[in-house]
């Protein structure tokens, strides 16, 4: 919330890439702002735990503004890496043709999307702004925006599932659970790859953007070793070779992908839900932290070996 943190983090920035400067090939300032302001800031999930509207689009402006400073710090440091930015995104899907519901969904995106994206490309938030109260909203300075909208080599476009919307009759759109019957993962979240054609469809059509890469896109599931040692995370190669897919028709309608990052390599700290629950290919005895590699990391193998072969 103090202004002084995006000076405080240009420093760390400088401090940083003139240690390692080009040794690093590509650097992300900041991996999803949404998730330190939206859910430390305004509902409180994540540290530090405030409850607030008047906090979150604060946080989330002087991120933006610590991302901006930071860019060309990265540039004079290490002027031969690559340097961007990674955001999570949520493609929302409005539960009927309704107005009421496509206003509620178009609300749902410009928060959660586009107030991210659109200063970083157009130096501007979204208009939604004037329709927040002027304590809530973030203290903008002359020339913050420039600041902000400095040139990206990159967009790092973190993925994981979608949201129905709908309009419940308040202020806030109401995202909706999983439809019915269909497959989730042990986060609860629907598994939906056209979501992430659809995502990155769209990007492309409302912006002129850099290169994107995949940084995260996986699944959590409820891993065990069998007694053979073997880990068959069956649910997660399903959700890999979908996703993949899906990659491979946003590229083929014209989007400009340059890679993609499984997310993760390991069983990690999931932020507030500490170790319950694993997201890696390779499974974490955490007792003992001996590594296995799951049966996901061996069909990714087998994939990487063919497509080696092709080259």
């Amino acid at each position: 919330l103090n202004r002084k943190t995006a000076d405080a983090f240009a420093n760390y920035v400088d401090v940083v890439t003139k240690a390692f400067g080009d040794r690093v090939f590509s650097y992300a300032t900041l991996n999803e702002p949404f998730c330190s302001a939206y859910l430390g800031y305004e509902i409180g999930v994540h540290a530090p735990g405030l409850v607030g509207k008047e906090y979150g689009k604060k946080a989330i402006h002087h991120l933006l503004l610590a991302h901006g400073k930071a860019m060309p710090i990265i540039r004079k440091n290490a002027p031969k890496a690559e340097a961007g930015i990674v955001l999570n995104f949520t493609p929302f899907y409005s539960n009927s043709p309704s107005e009421e519901d496509i206003r509620a969904t178009k609300l749902a995106h410009d928060h959660h999307n586009d107030w991210y994206i659109k200063p970083l490309i157009h130096g501007e938030y979204p208009s939604l702004i004037e329709q927040i109260p002027l304590a809530h909203r973030p203290d903008i300075k002359d020339g913050d925006m420039d600041i902000i909208a400095a040139p990206l080599d990159y967009l790092g476009v973190n993925y994981y599932t979608r949201a129905k919307v709908k309009d419940d009759g308040t202020s806030d759109p109401c995202q909706l659970p999983p439809p019915e019957g269909s497959e989730t993962t042990a986060m609860g979240w629907e598994v939906y790859p056209q979501g992430l054609t659809d995502l990155l469809i769209q990007l492309h059509t409302d912006y002129t953007l850099p290169p994107l890469l995949i940084t995260e896109n996986g699944l959590a599931s409820d891993d065990f070793l069998n007694d053979e040692g073997e880990v068959n995370d069956t649910q997660r190669i399903r959700y890999l070779t979908t996703h993949l897919q899906a990659v491979a028709n946003a590229m083929e309608a014209g989007v400009n992908i340059t890679g993609y990052f499984v997310w993760s390599l390991l069983d990690n700290f999931e932020w507030a839900l500490g170790y319950e629950k694993r997201f890696g290919i390779v499974y974490v005895d955490y007792s003992t932290q001996k590594r296995t590699l799951k049966a996901s990391a061996k069909k990714l193998q087998n994939l990487l070996m063919q497509r080696k072969e092709m080259l």
